[in-house]
């Protein structure tokens, strides 16, 4: 098989309201998506990155040009077995080092193109035989706030809608005094905090973590530098609240060494971190082994990258309530239809239907476009 043509698109989507995390502020969020088709059938992924190096170093840009200069041209040129061509891909790329965010946009348009061409769901080619939950229980990721009040009406609004966990961005200074303040409000609601990566190890951040764990939270997410597994151990030792590792995580093999030092006792999956579906798969199945819950993050996606989450996510050693929520959340308008929506039990219903399972709006796409290029052999 051959991949007749791979189609690049570099968009730009208004966001409902700025969220805020230790890294920065995003309103406007550029989403690099990627478009692969052969045999009259096609397949979409994107990457997580965006469009400045904050959580990562690639953007939208340097996306563009890895696919450009670098993978299109392989991929094209490749004769593909007629099945398992996403894995193959993904096996032909993993010797790379660098660069996930665009490896994964590209395997993720595989993964739904041999969807389309097999007339599968997606979701069955992900769970590969094995066991899959047909619901998913959601969460809500919630932005650094200054005025409490602020942050208290989006936690009503999202206990309302249904959503069976919040999650609080948070940082050193903006950190115990918050979760304090919601546990008064709101009493012992699902809760838990990330600190995408915000405090050093010192004795100083050992002190706010250990205060925050009197509060009864679900996990503390990714605590400590992105670089700096090891510096959890202890850490997690001090604690009775789990550790999730997050930005640490680009690997089974890094995986396996936070489990093994006893790091972390939860581990954030995103696809797009670790260069793909199968590495996510790969982790997702270690962990399994090692009896180590996971559960799905969130890049603030648009509805294709959100769709290949809720595929994944249906696998079973997803245990927690991931950041899958509803469209409307981010979106003023996705580039999906349907738009994803949770029902009122805070739950996502996983497609199982050909393909994405949804209608990919290409229009709407064009619309917020800032560049686009197609590439045939």
């Amino acid at each position: 098989m051959h991949v007749e043509t791979l189609e690049l698109f570099w968009i730009k989507m208004p966001m409902v309201g700025p969220f805020t995390t230790s890294f920065g502020t995003t309103q406007e969020r550029e989403i690099l998506l990627v478009k692969a088709s052969a045999g009259g059938a096609s397949g979409w992924g994107e990457s997580g990155a965006d469009g400045v190096p904050m959580y990562s170093y690639e953007t939208a840009r340097t996306g563009w040009h890895i696919i450009e200069d670098f993978v299109a041209p392989v991929v094209l040129e490749e004769e593909w077995p007629d099945e398992g061509f996403a894995v193959a891909y993904a096996e032909k790329f993993s010797s790379w080092r660098w660069h996930p965010m665009a490896r994964c946009a590209v395997e993720e348009a595989l993964w739904a193109l041999e969807a389309q061409r097999r007339d599968v769901s997606l979701q069955s080619l992900y769970a590969n035989a094995r066991s899959i939950q047909e619901r998913i229980p959601v969460g809500i990721s919630l932005g650094i706030q200054d005025d409490f009040e602020a942050l208290a009406d989006q936690i009503a609004a999202g206990l309302e809608q249904g959503y069976q966990r919040i999650k609080l961005k948070v940082e050193p200074g903006r950190d115990v005094s918050v979760v304090e303040s919601v546990r008064e409000r709101f009493g012992e609601i699902p809760l838990m905090i990330d600190a995408n990566c915000g405090y050093r190890n010192d004795p100083d951040a050992l002190g706010s973590l250990k205060a925050l764990d009197g509060f009864n939270l679900l996990m503390i997410e990714q605590p400590l530098a992105h670089d700096d597994i090891d510096g959890n151990a202890p850490i997690q030792a001090e604690l009775e609240t789990p550790i999730c590792l997050d930005e640490s995580i680009h690997s089974a093999r890094h995986a396996a060494h936070a489990i093994d030092i006893e790091a972390c006792r939860v581990v954030n999956i995103k696809a797009s971190r670790v260069g793909g579906r199968a590495a996510a798969i790969a982790i997702h199945d270690l962990c399994a082994a090692r009896e180590i819950p996971v559960w799905c993050g969130g890049m603030l996606e648009s509805g294709i990258g959100r769709l290949h989450n809720i595929a994944m996510a249906s696998l079973p050693n997803f245990q927690m309530p991931g950041d899958l929520s509803a469209s409307k959340r981010y979106w003023q308008q996705d580039i999906i239809d349907p738009a994803v929506e949770i029902d009122d039990e805070g739950h996502v219903t996983v497609p199982n239907t050909v393909g994405l399972g949804h209608e990919v709006l290409e229009d709407r796409i064009r619309d917020n476009l800032v560049r686009y290029e197609k590439f045939t052999l």
